[in-house]
């Protein structure tokens, strides 16, 4: 049964790496015949064909699933008009700089004609219009008469980036809109259903913790309304730094560990009091009484929770042993965990794309796995510290596959750091936590805090210690090292234990990919209405424009560039050049510097520090020639306008060029023609101000002459860029157009052999991309 269960999750991984949706029935109907004959007669080859036949029923599975989901769409037609409709808020709103953000389920639609999906994500603004200043506080379970604006779900597509379409399928979010200035009205104060009714008392939960620990004087309380009720992003974003860097992540979210702790407590005192009620006793035995208790206890926490996948794992896991002490049969434990690991694919089998999925499941499973190796040995004290030891080691080992594959990274800390704080967190923060969700009373909470404060001190001096960085390894790679974990922790006495060792090394010390001597590789990153772009040759990185700043907590520099250059094994730029002061170019320059060894500073902000971009700045790396075509001098003096002021950078390698011209507008074209129309020759040319009418005169596309050019715009952006005259002027010439927006990042290649375009989108298309 377990190969059969693996064989199925197998199917359900690969139907999410498809570029396409296959016809799904036939690989029903093909997995069922396959399937059979492996129950009926038990030999090795109908076995094998059972396996395959597994795989091929998880793959039909995952297919038929996200057929359905797929199948409710919003009309192309609607989006970005004004639809009325009436539905219910149904999960925790979250605040943010500017407003708020929610989930909605639509109980109705009230303009005639449009087609909505059924659950969306809104934001309202704050201060859009005048009747928005004073936007009333939202809660979970309220029905609203809204006016929407909505566009199909749209994320950025960049490489090692976080798949914000994926996400928004696997929480069943069909489109994405905001609020209009039309009256909105609350109709109701609470629609009375369980999952409203859940999602109310989490607010409530959360709304006392703000009320008990005001965020200015306790800057940790976000901690705990994540432990007591699962909202993450009441964390502080800059924390996650510190937990990634101490490999403690998962424990600053409610984790396996903490509802198996709940589960136990409530389990033990209903148990406790079974046993000294002599009619109940004899009724239910105490032990199965408690057992059911502790299942309850775990399905309520869960729900609590939000019903997150290592909540899910534990929950189903605690199900199925329940049920076989409850039944007088014993299930290995292996067998139960894989399958709760079933019941969490067939519910939802796109869990597979998350990170904690596989650090979820695999921290358990090589828990099992070094525990059934060492059953019997010694329970003194010594072998108790050896036995913690040993947890520490082999969660840590397992985990290195997944942290180098999604993550590019992994903590030296980490057992440090979890040796304390795994303890801490789980029997003291946590139970405290509760027990102030449950009564409400300050110095629970303020203790908790107090104890939060003090581990947080010795985090914060465990994250300044080094950690170990690499370039993404490729699958197979980070597929070997999850074998030579297996055999690094067989149990002592195994001959071939350092066997494992070599099939780490690929997944460890992956090389960083690099253009040849004389060549140049630009990647013009999806960041939505923005620019940012990197620049690599042989030796050296330069970062072109850190992109916007999308909020007062988030940037294109933490979310996109960042990622993307620790995806490729890059942890220091040499330089860093910041074309101008608009935010949608220069927004992510904070937390690039602050992320990144940054070695020199150029932009046309003085206030950054740094030095000046001017015409005629000119240098060479490896081979490749960069010059700083504008601004001029006299623009800094002339000019007051931003954009006037915009560094443009020609890149030159192997005979081949790119103009990266940032928001350049009309008569800075004339400036550049007029100073010398020969050097503006370029292969590839990256729009200026992403295709705005104030810009790419005919005279300057002339001049150029590229074969291909690079729009960096965001989708259906509220300025309507790229504008349809200059859309048309570009397709009237002999090149080809991309778009960051429907192509997602685009790597250019210059060399002295070709120059090459590659979309992301295209290259590595998945089955949900413009659905």
């Amino acid at each position: 049964m377990r190969l059969f269960i693996l064989a199925f999750a197998a199917g359900v991984l690969v139907l999410q790496m498809q570029p396409e949706l296959p016809v799904w029935p036939q690989w029903a109907l093909a997995g069922g015949l396959l399937t059979l004959p492996g129950w009926r007669w038990p030999s090795w080859p109908s076995r094998l064909l059972a396996i395959v036949g597994c795989c091929a029923l998880g793959f039909a599975w995952a297919g038929w699933r996200a057929d359905l989901r797929l199948a409710e769409q919003l009309p192309a037609a609607w989006e970005g008009r004004d639809i009325e409709v009436v539905g219910v808020i149904a999960a925790l709103p979250q605040d943010f700089s500017s407003g708020t953000r929610f989930e909605f389920v639509v109980d109705k639609v009230l303009t005639e004609g449009a087609v909505v999906p059924h659950r969306l994500q809104l934001s309202w603004y704050q201060g859009r219009g005048a009747d928005q200043a004073d936007r009333p506080p939202l809660r979970p379970g309220e029905r609203w008469h809204f006016t929407v604006r909505l566009k199909r779900p749209h994320g950025n597509a960049n490489p090692g980036g976080f798949d914000y379409e994926a996400w928004l399928l696997e929480r069943d979010i069909r489109a994405t809109g905001y609020i209009r200035p039309d009256p909105p009205q609350r109709l109701a104060e609470m629609v009375w259903q369980p999952d409203y009714l859940i999602e109310r008392l989490r607010f409530a939960v959360r709304a006392r913790y703000t009320d008990m620990l005001p965020a200015d004087r306790y800057p940790w309380a976000g901690i705990l309304v994540a432990l007591a009720v699962g909202d993450q992003r009441a964390i502080q974003g800059d924390l996650w730094t510190t937990f990634n860097r101490t490999g403690t992540t998962h424990l600053m979210s409610i984790s396996g560990l903490h509802v198996t702790m709940v589960a136990a407590l409530f389990g033990w005192l209903v148990n406790f009091g079974w046993r000294r009620v002599p009619a109940l006793a004899l009724r239910l035995p105490a032990q199965k009484a408690g057992l059911l208790a502790a299942c309850l206890a775990a399905f309520v926490y869960a729900l609590l929770a939000g019903f997150a996948v290592p909540a899910q794992r534990t929950l189903y896991m605690l199900l199925v042993a329940a049920l076989a002490l409850l039944s007088g049969r014993l299930i290995a434990p292996s067998r139960t965990l894989l399958l709760a690991l079933l019941v969490v694919l067939l519910y939802d089998p796109w869990s597979v794309l998350a990170a904690g999925f596989w650090l979820s499941f695999g921290a358990v499973g090589a828990l099992l796995y070094i525990g059934s190796a060492r059953l019997g040995e010694g329970r003194g004290w010594r072998q108790q510290v050896r036995a913690w030891g040993v947890i520490q080691w082999a969660a840590t080992l397992a985990s290195l596959p997944v942290l180098l594959l999604v993550f590019q990274q992994f903590s030296l800390v980490s057992p440090l750091a979890n040796a304390l704080a795994i303890p801490l967190v789980s029997f003291v923060v946590t139970p405290l936590a509760l027990l102030a969700a449950l009564v409400p009373w300050w110095p629970i909470a303020a203790l908790a805090h107090g104890v939060l404060d003090w581990l947080m001190s010795f985090l914060i001096w465990c994250a300044a210690w080094p950690i170990w960085q690499a370039p993404a390894p490729p699958l197979w790679a980070a597929i070997a090292a999850g074998l030579g974990v297996a055999i690094c922790l067989l149990p002592r006495g195994v001959p071939g234990r350092l066997l494992g060792v070599p099939l780490l090394i690929p997944a460890l010390f992956w090389p960083v990919d690099k253009p040849g001597a004389g060549e140049a590789w630009i990647t013009v990153l999806d960041v939505g209405q923005g620019l940012a772009s990197v620049v690599r040759t042989r030796e050296h990185t330069l970062i072109y424009d850190p992109g916007p700043l999308y909020s007062a907590e988030s940037d294109a520099g933490q979310r996109v560039v960042v990622p993307y250059l620790r995806w490729l094994g890059i942890n220091r730029v040499d330089m860093l050049m910041v074309t101008h002061r608009d935010s949608d170019h220069s927004g992510g320059t904070a937390s690039v510097r602050a992320a990144l060894a940054v070695g020199e500073l150029r932009s046309s902000l003085p206030e950054i520090g740094g030095e000046p971009c001017l015409a005629g700045q000119r240098w060479a790396w490896d081979g490749v020639v960069f010059e700083v075509m504008h601004p001029s001098a006299e623009a800094y003096q002339r000019d007051s306008k931003t954009n006037h002021l915009s560094c443009v950078l020609r890149i030159e390698a192997g005979g081949r060029a790119a103009l990266l011209t940032s928001d350049i507008e009309a008569p800075d074209e004339a400036a550049l023609l007029a100073r010398d129309a020969g050097k503006l020759a370029a292969d590839v040319l990256l729009v200026p101000h992403h295709g705005s009418k104030t810009s790419s005169t005919p005279a300057f596309l002339h001049a150029v002459g590229a074969r291909a050019a690079v729009i960096p715009v965001g989708y259906r952006n509220r300025f309507g860029h790229p504008k349809e005259a200059v859309l048309a002027r570009y397709e009237a010439l002999p090149m080809t157009l991309w778009r960051t927006d429907r192509d997602g990042a685009v790597e250019i290649g210059l060399g002295a052999e070709s120059v090459t375009l590659t979309a992301w989108r295209r290259a590595y298309r998945r089955y949900w991309y413009d659905k």
